[in-house]
């Protein structure tokens, strides 16, 4: 059945968001003031449904510049004007914010999306009559949309998608397997590092046709699940100073802008600190950098990035730097262990860092500074620091991913 709703605003999800009706009906690829025409497909959630038509446009809407744009799902927004994109994005960090009771000034957004994004995943799936598909996920869907281009990718990932089909090809063709398979891109000084997932052991006639594969698409290294198939060069990423080679599947920011914008406002916010921890550090590019002028303790509960940063630290003009293979989660650093420490660094996954955040609470330690890619856990932890005695200072939030409703942030608490 066909539905005509007026959209009020734009979600935190990046979704249009009508009120017509007794509950909110979300719509993607809308925007506030348009009349659209919508219908529920079914087995999706009841408040959601598919646009087919714009009756009365918006004026803030533009032309999208991907041809996959709506129906890939990677992302969500190229279809407004970029002030009030930018206004948008930034009020999902006052509006989460304000909700938590969190009193502070928010920064103008700092776009950080730079030449483009760096790592990538791709997916591959045997669909109709065994016909290949390698590309993104649909919105909301498991289903595949092939592509052979991607506008938004940094010029490191060049070949990045040709690489993808060509190994997703034997892998799923000569397997005959059903599974899915995912394709890990990274862009590194030395070439294209892949980690695939969903492929199961690869016998030996396979990995000689991956070992050509590498050569004509100028593979660094591949991997499976982590395990190495083949390496070509060392996968290494320059961080300040230090140059981190990478554990295969590690994580890295999503574009290089976003990490050496992020580095910039961690370094200003520490000032004059002598002594500073890096919590959740992984390869290093904060610890690196806060090497060139203090001394650093660092954990992660991930043991390769821990190596990898132990070795990038021996790089010269650094301070010393200690790696320590930690579970944050399961056995956070408590007040006795912050004792002699000026500042403090705190960059965890989505899901936050309650239980660091209660101990650094419970500490005396005069900075903390947070760095967060999810609003709505950073208020949680923050309410945490607040509530133990710090006080916040300016929240700077940061768009790394451009054309998604993701945003990061940088904050500064202080005793």
């Amino acid at each position: 059945m066909v539905e005509r709703f007026i959209i009020d605003h734009v979600g935190h999800r990046g979704d249009g968001v009508s009120l017509d009706a007794r509950e909110p009906i979300y719509v993607p690829y809308t925007l506030p003031g348009e009349t659209v025409e919508v219908e529920h497909v079914p087995g999706n959630h009841p408040d959601r449904r598919r646009l087919l038509a714009v009756e009365a446009a918006s004026p803030e809407r533009i032309a999208p510049f991907c041809p996959h744009f709506g129906l890939c799902g990677g992302c969500a927004i190229q279809h407004w004007q970029s002030e009030p994109y930018r206004a948008w994005k930034r009020n999902i960090v006052v509006e989460t914010l304000a909700q938590a009771g969190l009193a502070c000034e928010i920064a103008p957004l700092v776009d950080a999306h730079g030449a483009g994004r760096r790592r990538i995943t791709l997916h591959g799936r045997l669909g109709t009559h065994e016909v290949l598909k390698v590309g993104f996920a649909a919105m909301n869907s498991h289903d595949v949309i092939p592509i052979d281009r991607c506008p938004i990718l940094d010029p490191g990932l060049s070949g990045a998608i040709e690489a993808a089909w060509a190994i997703a090809e034997p892998l799923m063709q000569k397997m005959a397997t059903t599974k899915p398979l995912d394709i890990q891109v990274t862009a590194t000084d030395n070439g294209l590092d892949i980690d695939v997932r969903g492929s199961g052991p690869l016998p030996a006639p396979l990995v000689a046709a991956l070992s050509a594969v590498a050569e004509q698409h100028r593979l660094a290294r591949l991997t499976r699940h982590g395990e190495l198939v083949l390496q070509r060069a060392s996968p290494s990423v320059r961080m300040g100073r230090g140059e981190a080679v990478l554990p295969p599947g590690s994580f890295l920011q999503a574009t290089v802008a976003g990490e050496e914008t992020l580095a910039a406002l961690v370094m200003e916010r520490v000032g004059r600190a002598k002594e500073i921890v890096d919590l959740f550090c992984g390869v290093g590019p904060f610890a690196l950098r806060l090497a060139e002028k203090a001394r650093v303790t660092a954990f992660d509960s991930d043991a390769g990035a821990i190596a990898a940063l132990a070795k990038a630290a021996h790089a010269p003009g650094l301070k010393p730097v200690k790696a320590e293979a930690r579970d944050l989660f399961r056995r956070p650093l408590v007040p006795q262990e912050l004792r002699d420490v000026d500042a403090v660094v705190f960059d965890p996954p989505r899901q936050g860092a309650q239980a660091q955040a209660l101990k650094l609470a419970a500490s005396r330690v005069p900075a903390v500074i947070a760095v967060s890619c999810n609003p709505a856990t950073f208020a949680r932890d923050a309410r945490l620091l607040v509530d133990g005695g710090y006080r916040i200072e300016t929240v700077v939030p940061v768009d790394q991913f451009r054309h998604t409703p993701h945003v990061e942030l940088v904050a500064r608490f202080s005793r």
